[in-house]
């Protein structure tokens, strides 16, 4: 009989033990989790962030070419045309 309140004691342990590892891994991930969706949010601001940057860069580049900078010119030259076809298009519009 006391074996077999020795094996139901050793059960008992390793079922207490089994549970405990459950918590414990719970609790890690949900700790993951947070950790992935702040992760998350800080890749979204920094892609934001990237695009402004680019976006400064492409105005830094046409203001260069602008003011001269033959680097540059052809990208200017490029967006000038783009306008006017722009420009074009809306009178077209207007006068029809």
């Amino acid at each position: 009989m006391s074996n077999l309140s020795e094996i139901v004691d050793s059960l008992e342990n390793r079922v207490s033990k089994l549970l405990q590892n459950y918590e414990n891994l719970n609790s890690k991930k949900k700790q993951l989790e947070d950790e992935l969706v702040i992760s998350k949010a800080q890749q979204d601001q920094y892609k934001i962030e990237i695009e402004k940057w680019r976006e400064e860069c492409n105005t830094l580049k046409l203001t260069n070419s602008i003011l001269g900078s033959n680097e540059h010119k052809r990208e200017t030259k490029l967006k000038i045309n783009e306008l006017v076809r722009e420009i074009d298009k809306c009178i077209t519009q207007l006068s029809e």
